[in-house]
Protein backbone atom coordinates (compact mmCIF):
# COMPACT_ATOMS: atom_id res chain seq x y z
CA UNK A 1 0.00 0.00 0.00
CA UNK A 2 1.29 3.27 -0.55
CA UNK A 3 1.68 6.39 1.28
CA UNK A 4 -1.16 8.35 -0.43
CA UNK A 5 -3.56 5.68 0.08
CA UNK A 6 -2.88 6.08 4.28
CA UNK A 7 -3.89 9.84 3.92
CA UNK A 8 -7.06 8.97 1.01
CA UNK A 9 -8.27 7.32 4.09
CA UNK A 10 -8.30 9.93 6.45
CA UNK A 11 -10.98 12.04 6.85
CA UNK A 12 -10.64 16.12 6.36
CA UNK A 13 -6.98 15.95 4.98
CA UNK A 14 -7.92 17.76 1.98
CA UNK A 15 -7.84 21.10 4.35
CA UNK A 16 -3.83 20.93 4.93
CA UNK A 17 -3.00 21.58 1.65
CA UNK A 18 -5.24 24.58 1.41
CA UNK A 19 -4.51 25.96 4.51
CA UNK A 20 -0.27 25.17 3.81
CA UNK A 21 -0.73 27.04 -0.06
CA UNK A 22 -2.38 29.91 2.45
CA UNK A 23 0.16 30.39 4.92
CA UNK A 24 2.77 29.68 2.18
CA UNK A 25 1.03 32.70 -0.20
CA UNK A 26 0.10 35.44 2.79
CA UNK A 27 3.86 35.00 4.04
CA UNK A 28 5.40 35.70 0.27
CA UNK A 29 3.04 38.96 -0.19
CA UNK A 30 3.92 40.56 3.27
CA UNK A 31 7.46 39.76 2.73
CA UNK A 32 7.20 41.36 -0.51
CA UNK A 33 5.15 44.37 0.84
CA UNK A 34 7.57 44.99 3.09
CA UNK A 35 10.69 44.97 0.77
CA UNK A 36 8.93 47.68 -1.09
CA UNK A 37 7.79 49.64 1.92
CA UNK A 38 11.57 48.97 3.79
CA UNK A 39 13.81 52.62 3.55
CA UNK A 40 16.94 52.44 1.64
CA UNK A 41 18.89 53.88 4.67
CA UNK A 42 17.38 50.88 6.67
CA UNK A 43 18.86 48.03 4.12
CA UNK A 44 22.34 50.06 3.57
CA UNK A 45 22.77 49.89 7.54
CA UNK A 46 21.97 45.93 7.60
CA UNK A 47 24.31 45.67 4.56
CA UNK A 48 26.94 46.49 6.39
CA UNK A 49 26.52 45.04 9.79
CA UNK A 50 29.61 42.39 8.54
CA UNK A 51 31.91 45.02 8.09
CA UNK A 52 31.25 46.78 10.87
CA UNK A 53 34.15 46.95 13.09
CA UNK A 54 32.99 48.66 16.03
CA UNK A 55 31.34 45.30 17.83
CA UNK A 56 34.38 43.20 17.21
CA UNK A 57 35.44 41.25 20.43
CA UNK A 58 38.95 41.35 21.43
CA UNK A 59 41.20 38.97 20.49
CA UNK A 60 42.88 36.95 23.61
Amino acid sequence: MKFINYLESIAGIGIYPLVSLTIFFTFFVLLTLWTFKVSKEHITEMKNIPLDKTNEPEPF
